[in-house]
């Protein structure tokens, strides 16, 4: 019996998840899409964008801010992808990168926003992309030198018996970068991702409300309308604005941050049973059970491997030697060309930035400045070093739980992401009621944005660390004070080093927020680098931001060189 089979081709039907989940996709894009558009719009300068208080506009600025803060996210994912990987295979590019992201991930919000509004303004004349450009080029800023660094140091820290792999199966040094070292830093680069997108919104207020030279700038969104609750005193719209920011954290987390977690435990070196069941995402199981984005998947699947392979970049029949990898050898001549340039333009704008500051600044006042800044320095260590002993403990705790951290992510999300502008009511009232010190209670406000970085590092080196690593240390009995020793603070030691070191940098940036504390007609001013920047901001005073900002950079550099840089060496010879 002869049976006939067709040769029609064969269609993939959609199933109902294919609909619900193609609703939800092309309704965020949607959304995106239309926020993105109203960023072109005509604009002038000197013009007022008003921002109402109603609760009913807080859907509509919540959108904008959204899409500036993917769109910085989206440039500093690429910045990091390239910078990172040109700092770790490149030890001249190192020495230059390292210092420079020390001194740009301090440089105050504000003091940026002074400078570049104008020359984005310029760039985009008459038209709102401007000072748009501005706002994400300031969020940006505040996202990309965490995710730069976490991606440097998981570089710097990949497994000999992977280097070993890709040369057994003679990858070229492009696909070595995709399907090596990319997939092994991509777990502790998803948690550095959002604890930089919260530290986004710590700053969206600095961002969207530009004062510069006694004029203020206002973006809709959810920071303006924070900046005008603040100047209005009004409480009410602080918790509209509080409840807005907990609904589109939770959004992002349960449709983006989720699903990419539960997708991430596939590149860990290994996982058990505990991990696999603790990371649910119902988001990410709903795109499982569909047939056609599936099918839609496995043809963008097709390009995905064709760029990794792509055949110009493909060398066949050469044997790669096992560590230490290859390190390019540089004539003589361009190592030379190469830092005489480097120290003929840092000489050049070294000199520029003195005659521009000393034509109105005197000695004494550059005396002056100094001492504000190792006042802010100071505060910086001590809170850093207060926050390893809190959150160092707790984010061991929680990685190796990993069911508590499906409870602890979005908690930890929101207070990361909450603006220390929301606790202005109760720092101003709690200050003024019992006659606080200004200059001690204040300084608290610098750690309450950074002091997540260590957490969110802490967290991911736990879970990098194999399971077998835990069974041995099992086996041996390790206990107690040996157990912290001996397993627990050697394997996250790299981790915690690049989360302090980023905190120091983002507590140098908090303080101009932290230094100068409004409510209503309330100010109050604490002594320090923060308060001076932001003062001469708002009367756009050039040089003397330029000032504060030099010896902002001048602290940042010295203590990153013998503390923090240091540190970060050892951790990543000693226990990488």
């Amino acid at each position: 019996m002869f049976y006939y089979k067709s040769h029609r081709p064969k269609y993939i039907s959609p199933n109902g998840w294919d609909l619900v989940a193609m609703l939800m996709i092309l309704g965020a894009l949607s959304v995106l899409a239309w926020g993105t558009a109203q960023m072109i719009a005509p604009y002038q300068v000197g013009q007022s964008l008003p921002i109402y208080l109603d609760p009913s506009c807080l859907p509509e600025y919540a959108v904008y801010t959204i899409v500036r803060m993917f769109i910085a996210l989206l440039l500093s994912l690429i910045f990091s992808l390239i910078i990172g990987s040109l700092a770790a295979k490149n030890k001249h590019a190192e020495r230059v990168l390292l210092p420079l992201i020390d001194i740009l991930q301090s440089l105050p919000i504000l003091g940026v926003l002074s400078i570049t509004v104008v020359a984005f303004i310029q760039l985009f004349p008459n038209n709102l992309l401007g000072p748009e450009s501005a706002a994400i080029f300031a969020i940006f800023t505040s996202q990309v030198w965490n995710m730069t660094l976490s991606f440097y140091q998981s570089l710097k820290s990949v497994p000999t018996e992977l280097h070993e792999a890709a040369s057994i199966f003679h990858l070229s040094k492009w696909a070595r970068f995709w399907r090596i070292e990319v997939p092994f830093a991509t777990p502790a680069l998803l948690w550095n991702t959002m604890v930089s997108m919260s530290a986004g919104w710590f700053f969206v207020v600095a961002s969207e409300a530009i004062s510069v030279s006694n004029q203020l700038i206002t973006l809709p969104g959810i920071g303006s309308y924070i900046n005008q609750a603040i100047l209005s005193a009004d409480l009410h719209a602080i918790f509209y604005a509080t409840l807005a920011m907990l609904i589109v954290i939770i959004c992002y987390d349960q449709l983006l941050f989720r699903p990419l977690l539960k997708w991430a435990e596939c590149f860990k070196p290994s996982q058990s049973f505990e991990d696999t069941l603790s990371q649910q995402s119902w988001f990410y199981d709903l795109l499982a059970k569909t047939r056609l984005l599936k099918k839609i998947q496995s043809f963008f699947t097709v390009i995905k491997d064709w760029f990794i392979n792509l055949s110009f970049l493909k060398i066949s029949n050469i044997k790669y030697p096992v560590l230490p990898l290859p390190t390019k050898n540089y004539l003589p001549s361009t190592l030379f060309i190469w830092y005489t340039a480097l120290l003929g333009s840092t000489i050049y704008l070294t000199f520029f930035l003195i005659r521009f500051i000393h034509q109105e600044i005197g000695l004494t006042e550059v005396f002056y400045v100094f001492y504000l800044g190792s006042i802010t320095g100071f505060k910086v260590v001590v809170l850093v070093l207060l926050a390893s002993l809190i959150w160092v403990p707790i984010g061991v705790w929680i990685g190796l739980n990993p069911r508590l951290a499906v409870i602890c992510q979005p908690i930890a999300q929101f207070l990361a992401a909450f603006p220390v502008n929301l606790i202005y009511p109760v720092c101003v009232y709690f200050i003024l009621k019992y006659q606080l010190n200004v200059n001690i209670w204040t300084t608290l406000l610098m750690i309450l944005g950074t002091q997540w970085y260590i957490l969110f590092n802490v967290i991911a080196g736990v879970t990098a660390i194999p399971e077998e690593i835990f069974l041995a240390a099992k086996n041996f009995g390790l206990k107690g004070w040996i157990w912290w020793y001996r397993l627990i603070l050697p394997a996250v030691f790299p981790f915690f080093a690049t989360g302090a070191m980023t905190a120091a940098g983002g507590c140098w940036n908090a303080s101009i927020v932290a230094d100068c504390v409004k409510w209503g007609e309330h100010e109050l001013i604490a002594v320090g680098l923060g308060s001076y920047i932001t003062q001469y901001t708002s009367q756009g005073d050039f040089p003397r931001i330029a000032l504060g900002i030099a010896v902002m950079a001048c602290y940042v550099l010295t203590l990153n060189h013998l503390v923090w840089q240091k540190l970060y060496n050892f951790a990543i010879k000693r226990f990488s």
